[in-house]
């Protein structure tokens, strides 16, 4: 074994040394973040530093390091959905998280990730430090990840609700017909993405699209792909409308 003498190995060392290279983006109200969790991130991700902001506004500017996670606080996440073009053309290499408070209890459901425009995972606050840091990776990874409460909720909603009333009379198709992956694709297909994008998305074959694609035509009652996308934004909207009354 070749031993470095002293400089060498101070060279070494300071060529190992990784400073900030990709920045993570919390969009999050005052206080939200513990100063105490943020050193912890940073000291697990050296290549990181956290930027902490309050208003879209403030998210939207350019950083002295490209973003490579932006994480959003649950109570902005609508703003922030309604700013997605303008935050994904400015960080376009940035994955987005919603913040929630509870891993047991959560205010986002699968219906909301998948019709975001911009979330495509949960991150839940309250977890163990060291299982919270390995979802962070995953997150930097480029990776995607959903508490699994909020998996189970959603197959029991879809469970309990059938698409016919228990007379046997046919009563207007909904999404709770869908399974979960074709709740999924059909938001994306409402996103506009095609058969390739949504493969790629959901790490399935184009063919495999298809099949789900058909199942949902036949499922919804409607005649092609743009049929069930207007549906679903339709159930959307007025779902949308009820809950704002």
């Amino acid at each position: 074994m070749m031993l470095l003498d002293g400089n060498e190995h101070d060279s070494v060392g300071a060529s190992r040394r990784v400073g900030p290279q990709r920045v993570i983006l919390i969009l999050a109200n005052s206080g939200s973040i513990s100063p105490s969790l943020v050193d912890a991130v940073e000291r697990e991700f050296p290549w990181t530093r956290i930027e902490q902001v309050e208003t879209l506004a403030a998210a939207c500017a350019v950083f002295a390091y490209p973003v490579a996670l932006i994480l959003v606080d649950r109570a902005l996440m609508r703003k922030a959905e309604a700013e997605a073009t303008e935050l994904l053309r400015i960080h376009p290499h940035a994955l987005t998280a919603v913040i929630e408070p509870y891993d047991k209890v959560l205010v986002t459901s699968l219906t909301d990730v998948v019709r975001s425009p911009l979330i495509r995972s949960v991150l839940p606050m309250d977890l163990r430090l060291d299982v919270w840091l390995s979802i962070m990776r995953l997150l930097l990874c480029g990776g995607q990840y959903l508490p699994p409460t909020l998996i189970l909720e959603s197959k029991l909603r879809h469970q309990k609700a059938p698409a016919y009333a228990d007379n046997g009379i046919a009563q207007t198709p909904t999404v709770a017909a869908l399974t979960t992956r074709e709740s999924q694709i059909l938001g994306m297909v409402s996103h506009g993405l095609q058969n390739k994008l949504i493969a790629a998305e959901c790490g399935l074959s184009e063919h495999t699209v298809k099949i789900h694609l058909h199942h949902i035509i036949r499922k919804l009652g409607v005649h092609n792909r743009t049929e069930a996308a207007a549906h679903f934004r339709n159930l959307h909207d007025s779902s949308r409308a009820m809950n704002e009354n």
